[in-house]
């Protein structure tokens, strides 16, 4: 890209420039965009006026283009760029989560993220920061085994008011949470190795 800005610079502004590059506590992105006008006054290619600088050519092409354009007004501020995609809808944050917390479609366990993402048409990001802002892990599965015993509720009652109201002077442990015992019975009954892997 050929140089096609010509700087031109009146002794007022000159004085705004060089008192910009003067001040110490200006912030270094306005120092150097005023550097680059100044240097910029003495006709040097933009090779030269980037390397005296520390800037990139693109760069003084940029803030020469601006300058011509704003003046110095426009090297003190930011040019707004438009927003990326909207966030999502509060209407479409309630569908994910009443989504979530629903059957997934066909023969799967749970929902994931990419399933999410494309039944709701957003990416999977926006899926991953929805879940975690709620605290949902449906990959997570929780299940509460239930006794098919017919008496009990009874012992329930039974173990629960032990705890709860123990008899005098007595010591109520619980075995099958210490530490180093196990339960003797087993909720699944144990695999038993077939004559093939069975040792000599």
């Amino acid at each position: 890209m050929a140089q096609t800005i010509c700087v031109l610079v009146d002794a007022e502004e000159m004085a705004r420039l060089e008192a910009i590059v003067a001040d110490r506590n200006r912030p270094l992105k306005h120092v150097q965009r005023a550097r680059i006008i100044v240097a910029s006054v003495e006709r040097w290619p933009a090779l030269e006026v980037a390397q005296r600088t520390g800037a990139s050519r693109p760069a003084v092409w940029r803030w020469q283009t601006r300058y011509a354009e704003e003046g110095v007004d426009g090297l003190l501020r930011d040019k707004t760029r438009p927003p990326g995609k909207a966030p999502l809808t509060t209407a479409a944050v309630a569908k994910v989560l009443a989504l979530t917390c629903s059957e997934p479609p066909g023969e799967t366990t749970h929902w994931t993220g990419r399933a999410m993402a494309k039944a709701m048409g957003v990416s999977l990001s926006a899926i991953q920061r929805i879940w975690a802002a709620h605290h949902l892990q449906p990959h997570r599965l929780r299940i509460f085994k239930r006794s098919t015993d017919p008496a009990f509720a009874a012992k329930v009652e039974d173990v629960v008011g032990l705890y709860m109201h123990p008899p005098a002077h007595a010591l109520v442990l619980s075995i099958d949470e210490k530490t180093q015992i196990q339960a003797l019975d087993r909720t699944q009954p144990a695999c038993r190795s077939s004559p093939a892997n069975a040792g000599p």
